[in-house]
């Protein structure tokens, strides 16, 4: 019987992607295990419980809801990648995106897999380069960076990133697109406990919103 190669690259994936996650959380428990070593403190173990039953289950649920929301969007070497590299909204998704549809291809097929897995590999390594170069740089550009007349231009770089993204989409399928678009303007207008450090919360909920928007159009036929 001759042997998948797409299963075999598929098995490779999942195999590295489980080693490499056993391999973060256990670095993440470690330092602040080597923290109590190195000074000889240990934490109010009461007062620690009583935050992690405060935060945990918000955690969980993103957790939970993020993997069925970037699965479909990266696929699972790129999903993989991104949970063990981090920021996915701001980075990893968009450069992603924009490398497959430049290919013209989709995550769930062979080529997005692997398209989707070196953009984000590349975006890391990126990311991880102009951060020691801003160490190194930090000192002198200092009174640069802090110019009042940039500052404008620096809250801006999210919303340009994501508003040239959002023609793409938008574009694509605008019947679609407009529920989820309300739905987020109402929420962070209204809602002033909504900012940008709940962004990783967002995601996931416009997404199902807009799956539960796309099957209910669909059954009337609006698609």
């Amino acid at each position: 019987m001759k042997k998948n190669s797409n299963l075999s690259y598929m098995d490779s994936v999942h195999r590295d992607g489980r080693i490499w996650g056993i391999i973060v959380a256990i670095t993440l428990f470690l330092f602040p295990l080597a923290v109590s070593i190195i000074f000889s403190v240990v934490p109010d173990w009461k007062v620690l419980a009583q935050g992690i039953l405060a935060t945990a289950p918000m955690y969980w649920a993103v957790g939970i809801v993020e993997i069925f929301t970037y699965v479909p969007m990266l696929g699972a070497g790129g999903t993989y990648l991104s949970f063990v590299t981090g920021n996915i909204s701001n980075l990893k998704l968009p450069c992603a995106v924009d490398a497959m549809n430049r290919a013209e291809v989709k995550a769930t097929s062979e080529e997005g897999e692997v398209i989707s897995t070196i953009s984000i590999a590349v975006s890391s390594i990126v990311t991880t380069l102009i951060i020691i170069i801003g160490v190194i740089c930090i000192v002198p550009l200092t009174p640069i960076l802090e110019s009042k007349v940039l500052i404008p231009a620096f809250d801006m770089i999210l919303p340009a990133l994501f508003g040239g993204l959002a023609v793409v989409f938008v574009s694509k399928n605008l019947k679609l697109s407009i529920a989820p678009i309300i739905l987020m303007l109402a929420l962070f207008i209204f809602v002033p406990a909504l900012n940008a450090g709940t962004v990783g919360i967002m995601v996931p909920v416009g997404v199902i919103f807009t799956v539960i928007v796309a099957r209910v159009m669909y059954k009337k036929g609006m698609l």
